[in-house]
């Protein structure tokens, strides 16, 4: 039944889209075309180099009784000999005894990687797309999954000068620019496409922004932000922010309503933050510490952000795997 409603759900999203595109978005759709001619400056400024200071311990929610929650353990290969990635738990407010994973990452001494699946976003012939090679897995040092299965994302997908879905304005976006910088915004006020945009994934709408949760979120919604797995609103989910300054985090976990995840992003610092996939088989966070500084990532030496994620670090390795995902790298130079 649930995977019925879905695929209605899909296909409702699918003939919606495809109404409000005009022919030459549907022929760039089968072409993948490049974007350079009707690029306009981006909104961005350039990231420094130096890295961003550790992050704070995060204030456990009142009446949540975790022990160690809050208290961030560095994690991962190490990147100009510091950590860049630190992990931590919580509990959300509204669901005490619900653990979550929480993930901070230095966007200053990272650069991060848009992975492309044949079946989401769709296509072959990426230069990025699962098994993670082995030159890039030189300098891995995390991965996680994307959004949505297109076209259930009510939003586009732009990677490698290919616009495989037409960018929504107003859509919640994970930005990256050449220079290894990336921002997570509101497509159209934050970031608009130009000459240094290398990716944009979309997904949905913006769950935080200006530091609060927005408005109108419902803690027993099972579809407005996306079809969960038996109709019930609490569910494993996935969401990615960003924070004053700069750092991206990621927040997953199981039992989860949408309120739940937009109060945890909060609670972690972000300022502005999308929901990424949902349901028990999508959400994974893996981190990776080669014995060695310029030593390989592999599956060996991954461990995910929690241990009860069903995908492992093995995933972003597997060349079956046919989603988009985005990676995590120490910056060259």
């Amino acid at each position: 039944m649930w995977m019925a409603k879905r695929s209605m759900w899909m296909a409702k999203r699918s003939m919606q889209g495809l109404r409000r595109w005009p022919v030459a978005a549907l022929v760039g759709l089968l072409s993948f075309p490049p974007v350079a001619a009707y690029a306009a400056p981006a909104v961005h400024k350039r990231a420094g180099s130096v890295a961003l200071p550790s992050p704070r311990p995060v204030a456990p929610f009142a009446g949540t009784s975790l022990a160690g929650q809050g208290l961030w353990h560095a994690t991962g290969r190490l990147v100009d000999g510091r950590p860049v990635v630190y992990e931590t738990t919580l509990e959300p407010p509204q669901d005490p005894g619900v653990v979550a994973g929480v993930a901070w990452m230095d966007a200053r001494l990272l650069r991060p990687t848009l992975y492309s699946g044949s079946l989401s976003p769709g296509g072959f012939g990426w230069k990025y797309t699962a098994p993670v090679p082995a030159s890039a897995a030189r300098t891995l040092v995390a991965a996680f999954n994307g959004g949505f299965q297109f076209p259930s994302t009510d939003g586009g997908y732009f990677s490698e000068g290919k616009l495989v879905f037409p960018l929504r304005v107003g859509a919640a976006s994970l930005v990256i620019y050449k220079d290894g910088s990336a921002i997570v915004g509101d497509w159209g006020r934050d970031a608009t496409m130009g000459p240094t945009v290398v990716a944009v994934r979309q997904n949905l709408n913006l769950l935080v922004d200006h530091g609060q949760a927005v408005p109108g979120l419902n803690p027993s919604d099972i579809w407005t932000w996306g079809p969960t797995l038996g109709g019930i609103p609490s569910v494993w989910r996935s969401g990615l922010g960003q924070t004053a300054d700069g750092a991206l985090v990621y927040v997953a976990g199981p039992s989860l309503t949408v309120v739940d995840l937009a109060s945890l992003l909060v609670r972690a610092g972000a300022v502005r933050a999308m929901e990424l996939d949902i349901n028990p088989y999508w959400t994974v966070f893996a981190t990776y510490a080669p014995s060695t500084p310029t030593g390989r990532a592999a599956p060996l030496n991954g461990v995910d952000l929690m241990s009860d994620m069903v995908g492992g670090p093995d995933r972003f390795f597997d060349p079956s795997w046919n989603r988009d995902f985005i990676t995590v790298s120490a910056r060259s130079g």
